[in-house]
């Protein structure tokens, strides 16, 4: 089987204007956006407001193929798999962190048709996620502190990306937070040949609010973040 690198690239709406989201998300997916992170704040896990899902669900309305990834930055996200679901969310990412049971919250996600995100804060161990690897879908590692944009990327978080693309190579992994122009060489420096990282960042450059998906099967990495002009950007990779 031929090992290769494919990037995806989708924006994070959280910079979005709210009165025009549907047009400016059309907009980034018209630009060659692949997928949208939908970053969700419940003023509890995070200090931060943003969006639930009757707004996901409007969105959806409007915008029928995309893919839906939610962010779930909520103290108790097991309240809102049922109603993320019925927005039409096609993954569902969760904090670990504030959750009881994590492996019913998992099997609850992929019960209502979604995939299986599981997110970590900086301060948490990789080790705590790595429990849950064989019942999620994705990892998201967050390289800045969850609630804020345009945060500085923390660089000492990539240890924990390197080792679970050493240890699980077929793992789908995301990169949230401060990743852009100044910093993608750090999060994509062993990129295989095929949309290599100035290619990443010209691609990003056209995107207000970006947020890159970069599918690795071999060893780099994936990431996912906002791109607004302040090196917010989002990467990811995904083994193909």
């Amino acid at each position: 089987m031929t090992r290769h690198l494919k990037a995806l690239i989708g924006p994070s709406i959280l910079n979005a204007d709210l009165s025009q989201l549907y047009e400016e998300s059309q907009k980034l997916l018209d630009n060659g956006a692949d997928y949208l992170h939908l970053d969700v704040m419940d003023g509890q896990f995070v200090p931060n407001l943003t969006f639930g899902h009757p707004v996901v669900k409007c969105l959806r309305g409007k915008i029928k193929d995309a893919f839906f990834e939610t962010h779930m930055m909520v103290e108790k996200p097991e309240q809102w798999i049922t109603p993320m679901a019925d927005a039409g969310v096609n993954q569902y990412t969760f904090h670990i962190e504030p959750v009881k049971d994590v492996i019913e919250v998992c099997r609850k996600v992929r019960e209502h048709g979604m995939k299986v995100g599981v997110a970590i804060k900086p301060g948490t161990p990789v080790s705590e996620v790595e429990k849950y690897i064989s019942i999620s879908d994705m990892v998201l590692i967050m390289t800045v502190e969850p609630g804020f944009g345009g945060q500085k990327f923390m660089e000492n978080q990539m240890a924990k990306v390197q080792y679970l693309r050493e240890n699980y190579p077929l793992l789908d992994i995301e990169v949230d937070g401060g990743v852009g122009p100044s910093t993608i060489n750090c999060c994509a420096n062993n990129l295989p040949p095929g949309r290599k990282r100035d290619q990443l960042r010209r691609s990003g450059e056209k995107l207000s609010g970006l947020c890159l998906w970069v599918n690795l099967l071999v060893e780099p990495f994936v990431a996912s973040d906002v791109f607004d002009g302040n090196d917010d950007w989002c990467l990811r990779q995904e083994p193909t």
